[in-house]
């Protein structure tokens, strides 16, 4: 899997909420947390696309975008990442920690923490994370 950037990561959390979206739209749902003009989004769609993190596809004569990477699956790695590069931590995460999250609904948090308990090993002995 691809690892997305932070920047990435906030236009796919919108995607996973309104997809499938236009550039005009996931840019107005970025804007004010990213930043940045259109044309930054623009951008960014176009690297996403080239690492096949989102699918473009026209509706209704109208270039539309859907997030590739799933959710929970990218949030998971995020997580692990974060608890083994920052906090040093070699043991499975509490999914409690996403408790409270509006980006994860009941079904999903179960998905989440059976990721988090069960992460899967590599054969060289390294583990999934971004």
């Amino acid at each position: 899997m691809s690892t997305p950037s932070m920047t990435e990561l906030a236009l796919l959390k919108a995607l996973w909420r309104h997809q499938p979206l236009s550039a005009r739209e996931l840019h107005e749902h970025v804007e004010e947390e990213l930043g940045w003009t259109y044309s930054s989004t623009r951008k960014t769609l176009e690297r996403m696309l080239e690492k096949r993190m989102v699918t473009q596809r026209v509706r209704h004569g109208v270039q539309v975008y859907e997030a590739v990477l799933e959710k929970v699956d990218t949030l998971a790695a995020f997580a692990r990442d974060f608890g083994k590069r920052v906090m040093e931590i070699d043991t499975p995460l509490p999914v409690m920690m996403f408790t409270g999250s509006k980006l994860v609904d009941e079904q999903e948090l179960d998905q989440l923490e059976q990721l988090l308990q069960h992460w899967p090993e590599d054969v060289d002995g390294a583990d999934g994370a971004p």
